[in-house]
């Protein structure tokens, strides 16, 4: 069984989803455990949103070191590597309730943002090396489909941080997670190839800059376009939804949950919607990262105004949010397939690794700008900053 999964690319393509999957459920739990856990404890929303400060910092440099690291080491190592750095994390968060001090939480998130882009550039880079050049249809429909069902089972695992806290609690809830991830790194190292992503020269550190001016104008569309999901989505949406509607922790997990599936099944329906079936593949462009980044722009502002009009605020965050969910995942999708198809074929990992330190650095601000803008103006000024970024984007991707 081994050896079949060691030379058939669609099964080591289904290897590599897996243990993805597996730590992004994990990755999905412990973002809603710790902020609903800790504004339960009166955290305010800047010092929940600074428990995740070092969490996507360390996501920059890791994404700029760990596509260097991967080149000389493998894709399969690095993967391996995230795995067991997401269990040491988990393992931070067991100790006695007392000790969970910011500087303690800050650090294991500091390992777990690490871990988590350790995994998710290995697995997106990963999936270039086992597609023929000429089947850019073949490649967008795998990336889209890797991102896709990631973000949904992100969405679960929103769902299942909501309600193990309720049922377990939080270091039982914690406890669980590090057992499933042990499980995943056995079968991991099992049967991934050994050798997946090593490049055939030995790279210097400063080539994770990428020359390419495609991919840094890319690299910057996308630091824009995470900003502007994560000013609002990040910390001012949960807190919202649980200090000024009343809503509990389980029905904040539940509605962030459903909205990260339906971005994830969106994400996987992407290249029907914006691309060709044939192998070849009608793949899409930058005019395409465009056309739907504009889209995108004008509805944060909508639903930011709707708000300020005073109409019936469940109804409207809630419709308004999966909408633009909805048009988020094509931009992202979009984005997603025009990193791995432009990235350099042999040493790939340096150009992805490059572009998702543009998209941790995005989430870094939007998750700082999230506490912030919430706490000082409110929920609607951040949808009306989310408009802004958005349109930074749009600008950056019509020269692409």
């Amino acid at each position: 069984m081994g050896s079949l999964l060691q030379h058939k690319p669609l099964a080591q393509y289904l290897v590599i989803t897996a243990s993805y999957w597996a730590f992004t459920l994990t990755d999905g739990a412990l973002r809603m455990l710790v902020v609903l856990f800790f504004h339960g404890l009166g955290f305010s929303p800047l010092e929940v949103a600074s428990l995740f400060l070092l969490y996507e910092f360390f996501g920059i440099l890791t994404n700029l070191f760990g596509g260097w690291l991967a080149s000389r080491i493998g894709l399969n190592l690095t993967m391996h590597m995230g795995l067991a750095l997401q269990i040491l994390a988990l393992s931070m968060l067991l100790v006695e309730p007392a000790l969970l001090t910011v500087i303690w939480v800050m650090v294991a998130q500091a390992l777990s943002g690490i871990a988590k882009d350790l995994n998710k550039m290995s697995a997106k880079s990963s999936v270039k090396g086992l597609v023929q050049d000429d089947a850019q249809g073949t490649l967008y429909r795998w990336v889209a489909r890797l991102t896709g069902s990631k973000n949904a089972l992100k969405g679960v695992g929103f769902f299942l941080g909501g309600a193990l806290l309720a049922r377990f609690g939080f270091q039982g809830a914690i406890a669980l997670m590090a057992a499933l991830l042990g499980v995943v790194l056995l079968g991991s190292v099992v049967l991934l190839e050994r050798q997946t992503g090593v490049a055939s020269f030995k790279p210097k550190f400063r080539e994770v800059f990428s020359s390419s001016s495609a991919i840094n104008r890319l690299a910057a569309a996308r630091f824009f376009l995470f900003a502007a999901r994560d000013v609002w989505f990040v910390v001012a949406l949960p807190v919202y939804l649980q200090s000024q509607l009343g809503w509990s922790a389980v029905a904040v997990g539940t509605l962030m949950a459903l909205w990260v599936i339906g971005y994830g099944l969106v994400q996987g329906l992407a290249p029907g919607l914006v691309g060709g079936r044939s192998r070849a593949g009608l793949a899409p462009t930058g005019g395409t990262a465009f056309v739907w980044a504009a889209l995108l722009c004008v509805l944060p502002a909508l639903i930011g105004a709707a708000l300020l009009a005073q109409w019936q605020a469940e109804l409207v965050l809630v419709g308004g949010l999966l909408v633009f969910g909805a048009v988020f995942a094509v931009n992202s999708s979009v984005h997603s397939y025009l990193i791995v198809a432009w990235a350099r074929s042999d040493g790939v990992s340096l150009d992805v690794g490059f572009y998702y330190m543009a998209n941790a650095a995005g989430r870094l601000l939007g998750t700082v700008l999230s506490g912030l803008v919430y706490q000082v103006w409110g929920l609607a000024a951040c949808l009306f900053v989310s408009s802004l970024l958005v349109g930074v984007s749009a600008l950056l991707a019509r020269r692409l």
